[in-house]
């Protein structure tokens, strides 16, 4: 509900999307630690399916990129990228709650 266009796209459709991005504290130790402890979500490089997956794009779709032009994209260490697939909500939340669980 932070973002700008919020309030538009609410206006404007029945629903949103299902791609989600997060940005843990921590950067990557965090991220480690927190995909580690998911049993749900799957890591993996793609916008999925019917599959929940987490992505860290610092050391997978954008690891080529040296740490400075990453961070200047916006791509920093601690960043997650989730598509949540069809899974039951409750379960997803329950998963979720236990990476953040491993972080704190």
């Amino acid at each position: 509900t932070s973002h700008p266009g919020h309030e538009l796209a609410r206006r404007q459709q029945r629903g949103f999307g299902s791609i989600l991005t997060l940005e843990l504290k921590g950067g990557t130790p965090a991220v480690e630690r927190f995909v580690s402890s998911l049993e749900l979500f799957s890591l993996a490089e793609s916008l999925g399916g019917v599959e929940s997956l987490i992505a860290h794009p610092a050391t997978m779709t954008h690891a080529a990129m040296d740490p400075e032009a990453r961070a200047a994209a916006g791509l920093v260490d601690g960043l997650l990228r989730l598509s949540i697939g069809i899974e039951a909500e409750a379960d997803l939340r329950h998963d979720l709650e236990q990476g953040l669980k491993a972080i704190r």
